[in-house]
Parts: structure tokens; sequence; C-alpha cells
């Protein structure tokens, strides 16, 4: 019998060790432990669908105890079988595409973006970025070239995942698979290219060949990479032998300046050569058909004057003369007088006349002549001219140096 129930004390008070009066009095006591624990266990049980009644003795808390147990299992077994199905949501984003292992065989089908849920424990979700550039620089040091040059050089590998699939199961590690192949490529045409080429003019070229190359070990080994670009970033020789390529590079770079300079004259020069060629020919061109125009204005004008000759071949003729001479004395500045009554011809020098008096124009029968400076020099060579009226000489005392002699 426990120490608290009914009858326990022997002094009949039956009461508590709390100073409580007998159950059921009006004085209640503390709550009884078992009480609870028996409420508690009957509520849990009916919760989860045990039998709600206890039985008396031992067969009533066995009975108890299995419900207990029975329900505990069972919300247990709710309980977890929530949190596993929450863990099996997950979110792809726009960048991403899911690669799903389903007791480690792959599905069919990648994963597009968005909400999805596969059974965890189950199916083995691998998220793969597709659209991100990725980029690595290796750097080698000590690499021998095909003329047995020793070169460090400093590559940059752009690259992004093209085949998730192939990316996560086809290769234990893809990156270090690239590493590797990235540095048997760059050894390979380091090795086969001259140093000169690599340093100066041959680095883009150098850059495709890893390209290529490097593409082709990927494509071998199925790892899903695409290789986007190669870059050549730096290229140099050891420490101890560059100061006399920087020397040799210098000594290029002068020798191509030089040639530009050289080809900037060649565009310079040859572009006006061409032009004053041409120009000399539509020259020669103007000419030619000046000539001919001229002859045949001059074949015409013959024509013309045969025509009129033959009609009246005396006034033809004197007028021919006529003109002849007008054009000679025209483009003379000296002029020829003939005296009459004798054989004396005189010489007068209009040109040495003008200048000692200061006379200025054009003379006579050339254009621009004026009337007033007709008149000029017919005053001034009135006093060397003979009056046939009044029978003067000629003065040649008068005359200029020149002018004096007689023909």
């Amino acid at each position: 019998m426990a120490w608290n129930e009914p009858g326990n004390n022997g002094n009949g008070n039956d009461k508590d060790p709390w100073g409580g009066g007998r159950r059921g009095g009006g004085d209640q006591g503390p709550p009884d432990i078992d009480e609870v624990i028996k409420n508690l266990t009957r509520k849990f049980n009916q919760l989860f669908g045990g039998s709600g009644s206890s039985g008396s003795g031992s067969s009533g808390g066995a009975a108890n105890s299995g419900g207990f147990s029975a329900g505990l299992i069972a919300g247990l077994i709710v309980v977890v079988a929530v949190i596993w199905a929450f863990m099996g949501f997950y979110i792809v984003d726009e960048a991403e595409r899911g690669v799903v292992l389903r007791f480690g065989r792959v599905l069919d089908s990648q994963v597009q973006p968005g909400l999805h849920w596969n059974p965890p424990l189950v199916d083995e979700v691998n998220l793969v970025n597709v659209s991100e550039l990725n980029a690595k620089t290796y750097e080698n040091r000590a690499m021998l070239t095909t003329d047995e040059n020793i070169i460090d050089i400093a590559v940059t590998v752009q690259y992004r995942i093209q085949d998730p699939v192939n990316y996560v199961i086809a290769v234990q590690d893809p990156q270090r698979s690239l590493d590797n192949a990235a540095e048997s490529a760059i050894r390979h045409v380091v090795g086969g290219n001259f140093m000169d080429q690599i340093l100066t003019t041959g680095r883009s070229a150098v850059a495709e060949d890893v390209e290529d190359r490097l593409q082709e070990y990927m494509d071998l080994y199925r790892t899903g990479i695409l290789i986007s670009q190669v870059n050549v970033v730096d290229a140099q020789p050891p420490d101890a032998v560059r100061p006399a390529f920087d020397d040799v590079i210098r000594a290029r770079e002068d020798e191509q300046r030089a040639q530009n300079q050289a080809q900037q004259y060649s565009n310079q020069i040859i572009p006006e050569a061409r032009g004053e060629a041409q120009q000399q020919i539509e020259q020669a061109n103007a000419y030619r058909e000046e000539v001919i125009a001229r002859a045949t204005g001059d074949a015409s004008r013959f024509d013309q004057l045969l025509t009129e000759y033959k009609k009246a071949p005396e006034v033809t003729r004197q007028r021919l003369y006529i003109d002849a001479l007008e054009a000679v004395m025209t483009a003379s500045s000296k002029i020829m007088i003939d005296v009459e009554g004798g054989n004396n011809m005189l010489y007068v020098p209009l040109d040495k006349i003008i200048e000692q008096n200061g006379t200025s124009g054009s003379l006579i029968g050339r254009p621009g002549t004026t009337t007033q400076e007709l008149r000029d020099l017919a005053n001034q060579l009135a006093p060397y001219l003979p009056d046939v009226n009044n029978n003067r000489t000629v003065d040649s005392s008068r005359l200029p140096a020149s002018g004096r002699g007689v023909r």
C-alpha cells in the first residue's frame, strides 16, 4: 500500500503528509503523481487511437504501457514522414539545370528552372550552372620551345558547362581533368612553336591552337565542358636573358615603324605622281586639240583666200602683202621711214624715244593702245619727220644715237 493511501496512518486520521484532511473531504492537498501520470497516459492513448479504459492491477498497467508505446511510435512516424516530404522540395534557378540520380541511375530528363519535388534519400539532385562563364589562369614556368629555348607563359581559359549530365557522372572530378588537360595542351603547343613567334606576333595563333586542342581533350573525356576562349596573358623569357630579348623586341618595333613610315610616304607620293601624270596627259590632249583646231582654221582660211585670189589676184596679193607688213611691224619697236627724193631711209627707235621722254603705255599696233597715246607719239615724232610742203629736212643731231644712219 502506498504511503499516501487511506488508512495508511496509524492514528486513523487518514491525513496525507502535507496535513490535508481525509480524501474526498473539503480540504484538498497536493495532486497525486501516479494519478497525474495515468491521466496523461490515457489522454495520449485516446489521441493516437489507444483504448481509454484502464484496468486494475498489473494487467491494466501493462495494457496502458503498450498503448502508450504504440501511440508514441505512430506519432513519431507521422512527424518523420512530414519532415521527409518537406525535405524533398527544392528550387532550380534560371541559370541552372538539375541532374537527378535515382538509386545511382540517371533519369532521362533534366530538371528545368522552377520549384520541384523529389523523394529524399531516394533521388539525388545535382544542380549545375550552365550559363556562368568561368575563367582559370594557368601560369607555366620554364617551358621548352621547338628551338630549344625556355619561356614563361600565362594562359587564361574561359569555359562554361554545356552538358550537365556528362559533367556530373562521366568524370569524377571535371575541374581537375580540365587543369590537367590545359597543362598538357599548353605544353604541346608551346613545344611546337618558336620562341620569337610566342613572344611577338604568334600569340593569337598559340591561343587558338591551345583552345582547339583543349576542346578535343574535353570532348574525348566527355566532361561536358565547352571552351569559350583562350588568351595568352603574358609570355616572357627567363629573367636571366630578358634584357637581351627586350632589345630585340625594340629593334623589331623600330623596323616596323620605319616600314610604316615608308608605306605612308609611298601612299602620299604615288597619288601625287599619278595626278601630275594625268595633268600632263590632259595638257597634251588640250594642246593637240588646239593645234588641230588652229590648223583646221588656217586651212579653211587659206581655202577662202584661194577662192578670193582666183576672183581678183592683184587686189588679194596687195592685201596679203599689207597684212604681212602689218603683222611684222606690229611686233617691232622700231620704224623705218623712206624719205622721198633720195636713197636715205630714216630709222626711228620708238623704244628709246619712249624711254627718254618717260612715256608709258603700249606701242603702236599693240593691243590696248589709246588714241591719246597715238597723238602723243605723233607729236614726239613731228620734229624728226620731213616737211614736204616746206622741204624741211630731218635734223639728225636731234635723233638719238641709235637712230642716226643712212641706209
